[in-house]
């Protein structure tokens, strides 16, 4: 995609026009014949303005693309971002090939330029790479935007979109193209192409460094774990030294405890929070961020078989806890372990982590926000702000729980990886907590209820949806400002 300013050369057979119902009633000062065409459209009441709506208007030239905002009072950045989406979208798939985007008249809204970047790298992508395309495939034709908001920071919020994108593709891969070692493939790749490290581990390594819950996690498959950890410094002093983990289950069957067939399915995405990492670190390398930023994966394949590790098993971690397990199927948690610890011991500022971890967040927050933890009040602020500014939404969950945590000692082990049902998400980020290292900031992202969409909404399409890379992104780059 390509997007530009606006100028009096250029010709578009598509024109995206986003407006508030207070605009419907006093439409903002537009050009010659689209002003007429808009009034009339507007008396009539042909287009109010409802927040979600988008209709087509057929023109002797092209198209006039009309998406609702909703109320003044309501509307926000994300939706915005959101409807953008949604029209240039529409116009893609009428085959609209050169869309004119008008709207200068939202200017109260800052990062409305990185908004309309982002919008237009995001609007396009599908994953069809295994559909036959027959006589009924209709392929996505918008090449080219310009727009009277374009700016470098339109440029920055592509960047942002490339990475999500990034991320979808592989997280939307099944578990018969992906697993360990091709993450590992995946990270040496995007480490050549943009000048980082990458570092992996294998099963020979793993059990020199005493990584056993990634090891026991493995053991079921004929597809060996891996630990892949990326490396990328700036060229300049660094601001911070940041490390994101990820879960990369590239399948989870729940091993030995295995879970319904139904619960299986999209079970792919369990690999989402190592995804991410993969998108994170190509954005951080594509903007030149000015932080030290270390990307580690932590991959595994979940599966039942004779070599699998069972219940009641005891297993060590790499920080030397030992760990009881409950039940295979909470195995996020151990991959997670053994990854931060490792972390841990770089010393950095701060720890994101992130993972499709528990089905408890999801029953408390739904399916449009993810869970947040943190053991510094500081980093959670920092959080939120980014996503506030990308329209990723988070709701900060408690990290304090004596009840929960006597409930993780074991009577055979220093823990249990697993307990009763209720305040299932605190308790897996308790049990995190205790590989990450004192005085390192960390924060844990649950994104269990968001990694998947089984429809369009916004700038989301079905399937993967990569939620995290661009807060995750935001909030590194605000680190140098």
């Amino acid at each position: 995609m390509r997007i530009s300013s606006r100028d009096n050369t250029q010709s578009a057979d598509s024109v995206l026009v986003l407006l508030r119902e207070e605009d419907c009633q006093n439409l903002p000062p537009f050009d010659g014949e689209l002003a007429g065409i808009l009034s009339a459209l507007v008396s009539r009441k042909d287009f109010t303005g409802k927040k979600g709506s988008l209709i087509r208007v057929p023109l002797v030239e092209g198209c006039l693309y009309l998406a609702g905002l909703g109320k003044k009072e309501k509307c926000t950045l994300s939706a915005i971002r959101d409807s953008l989406t949604q029209g240039l979208r529409s116009i893609g798939r009428n085959r609209g090939h050169v869309a004119e985007v008008l709207i200068s008249h939202l200017n109260e809204y800052d990062g409305l330029s990185f908004a309309l970047g982002e919008a237009g790298g995001l609007c396009g992508y599908t994953f069809d790479k295994y559909k036959t395309k027959g006589n009924d495939y209709e392929p996505f034709t918008l090449t080219e935007i310009f727009s009277d908001v374009f700016d470098d920071d339109t440029l920055t919020g592509m960047k942002f979109a490339d990475a999500q994108i990034f991320s979808r593709e592989i997280a939307n891969e099944p578990g018969c193209s992906v697993w360990p070692e091709t993450m590992a493939v995946k990270a040496r790749e995007l480490a050549d192409e943009y000048g980082m490290t990458c570092e992996v581990w294998d099963e020979t390594r793993l059990k020199a460094e005493g990584m056993g819950a990634i090891l026991a996690v493995g053991s079921g498959s004929k597809n060996p774990p891996r630990l892949i950890h990326l490396t990328y410094k700036p060229k300049v002093t660094p601001s911070k030294k940041v490390a994101v983990v990820g879960k990369g289950i590239t399948f989870d069957s729940g091993g030995l405890d295995i879970k319904p067939s139904s619960f299986m399915l999209t079970m792919k995405g369990d690999k989402t929070g190592a995804c991410n990492v993969l998108g994170i670190m190509k954005g951080v390398a594509e903007l030149g961020l000015n932080a030290e930023v270390h990307g580690f994966l932590t991959c595994a394949e979940n599966m039942p078989s004779g070599s699998a590790f069972r219940p009641d098993d005891i297993i060590t971690a790499r920080n030397g806890k030992t760990i009881e397990i409950d039940n295979t199927d909470a195995e996020g948690r151990l991959v997670l372990a053994d990854a931060l610890s490792v972390a841990s011991e770089l010393k950095p500022d701060v720890i994101i982590d992130m993972a499709t971890l528990t089905g408890a967040c999801v029953v408390a927050l739904g399916k449009s926000r993810a869970g947040l933890f943190a053991n510094d009040d500081g980093l959670v602020g920092k959080i939120l702000e980014a996503s506030s500014r990308t329209g990723e939404s988070f709701w900060r969950l408690p990290l304090e729980d004596d009840e929960i945590a006597e409930s993780m000692k074991s009577p055979f082990a220093d823990l249990v990886n697993s307990g009763e049902r209720y305040g299932g998400a605190i308790y897996a980020a308790l049990f995190l907590k205790e590989f990450v290292a004192d005085g390192i900031a960390w924060a844990h992202m649950d994104i269990a209820g968001v990694d998947f969409r089984d429809k369009e909404k916004g700038v989301y399409a079905k399937g993967a949806t990569a939620f995290g890379v661009r807060t995750c992104l935001e909030y590194i780059k605000e680190l140098q400002a």
